[in-house]
């Protein structure tokens, strides 16, 4: 693997851990240790938040094809979307759901360690 190759995975890694993190985790809930992200703020919104939070999430998903991972990756990126969405469909329920599962962090996380492996 090159060096620019290597750049710029770590390049789309560093974005996809910003975006991780703007949506599963920049808002810390006061007087706790839990934080949530614009996902599950988003989410709130019946429906309409989760449909704009799986579109949000498949950027992951669109870098990860950009970086021709396996389908295997991808369609494991797509099952934590699908996860999430479905999940914070639920009235309440799904919302709590939705800040705990972070399925942009798993996602992340997943396709890092994917490319860790391919070195």
């Amino acid at each position: 693997m090159t060096n620019n190759v290597k750049a710029q995975q770590q390049a789309v890694l560093k974005r996809l851990e910003r975006f991780s993190f703007i949506t599963d985790s920049s808002l810390k809930i006061p007087f706790t240790n839990f934080k949530v992200g614009a996902d599950a703020i988003i989410g709130l919104l019946p429906v309409a938040g989760d449909m704009a939070g799986f579109i949000l999430s498949a950027y992951v998903l669109i870098e990860a094809q950009r970086l021709g991972v396996s389908w295997t990756i991808k369609l494991r990126i797509l099952a934590n979307m699908l996860i999430d969405f479905v999940g914070g469909l639920l009235p309440i329920v799904g919302d709590i759901f939705d800040a705990y599962f972070k399925a942009n962090t798993r996602n992340t996380q997943l396709l890092k360690k994917y490319l860790a492996q391919q070195k």
